[in-house]
């Protein structure tokens, strides 16, 4: 066993014992008491809280806050908050989450780590570009700082923004900033990834009472519409997924019919028009009209003049 392995065990035995002893380690390791005072030594410099008892019953524990009253937690329960934050890893790629990991992993017999949920994400590449802006989101709202950045909306205009930042929101596919808006006076979700040049001040900030206006804000969803489509049999999971079975009836040998929610806007087109030739929309009209508009000017984008 090398020093590595040696050290990673150190950290396994104290997190599930409370003393154990210089003797107790040596005899385990098959090293000498000043290998393992070496050791202790490294530990603590690396920021390990490990500290030494004197006496007859003495030797070296780790301090109670860095642990987790096991007594609580099952096996079971503590491979869930595995696969928890496995899923939280490969969306936040965060060096604090992969070392809460390893601290939980620590408290678990390695025989017992056989989860039988496994998650799985997209790994875009975008993902890692965004983590620098992720981080600093996290750091100024930890430490009540300004941030100051510019953000492009939906149409492309680009305004400069002074922030006060309350809590990133991670929905779908997507991070977003919360926080109220000193350009606006307002409270404001701003997408990560429309965010462009963001640096965090040196002025601080006193958090605002919890307004009305961000319940709204927080709450706020865009008007949705109530539409029947045809769709083919190929993508009903799709359907089931997001909106349920009872959103899907039996229409013909070739078609389902959906009854379905949408918002009324370019964001409902795009969604439906990710389904191709697979869905059509047969109610509302003016819906159908709407949507056959959006749909000719993305062809008239590839007609050649």
């Amino acid at each position: 066993m090398d020093k590595v392995e040696r050290l990673i065990s150190i950290i396994m035995i104290l997190l599930k014992k409370n003393v154990v002893s210089t003797k107790e380690f040596a005899q385990l390791f098959n090293v000498s008491k000043r290998t393992i005072l070496r050791d202790m030594e490294t530990l603590s410099l690396s920021n390990i809280p490990i500290y030494s008892i004197h006496g007859v019953n003495g030797g070296y524990a780790i301090m109670d806050e860095y642990k987790v009253d096991k007594r609580l937690l099952s096996s079971s329960d503590l491979e869930n908050i595995l696969t928890a934050l496995g899923g939280l890893e490969q969306i936040l790629i965060s060096e604090e989450v992969e070392i809460t990991i390893k601290k939980i992993e620590a408290m678990v017999s390695p025989l017992s780590l056989k989860s039988s949920i496994q998650l799985s994400f997209y790994g875009w590449e975008g993902r890692s570009e965004i983590t620098q802006t992720l981080k600093t989101c996290q750091e100024s709202i930890l430490k009540r700082r300004l941030v100051s950045f510019d953000y492009i909306d939906k149409n492309g205009t680009t305004t400069n923004r002074i922030v006060e930042p309350y809590q990133l929101h991670f929905s779908e596919t997507s991070w977003y900033l919360k926080g109220f808006c000193l350009h606006r006076m307002r409270y404001r979700t701003f997408k990560l990834s429309r965010i462009d040049n963001l640096n965090m001040d040196e002025k601080t900030f006193n958090p605002r009472e919890y307004l009305l206006e961000q319940e709204h804000e927080a709450s706020y969803q865009p008007q949705l519409v109530a539409i029947k489509a045809l769709i083919s049999p190929i993508i009903k999971d799709q359907f089931i997924e997001r909106y349920g079975r009872k959103s899907i009836e039996n229409y013909s040998s070739e078609f389902l019919l959906a009854t379905i929610y949408v918002p009324q806007n370019s964001t409902g087109f795009q969604f439906l028009a990710n389904f191709g030739t697979n869905l059509t929309i047969v109610e509302p009209k003016t819906y159908v009209e709407d949507f056959r508009n959006y749909l000719k000017k993305m062809m008239d984008n590839y007609i050649s003049n």
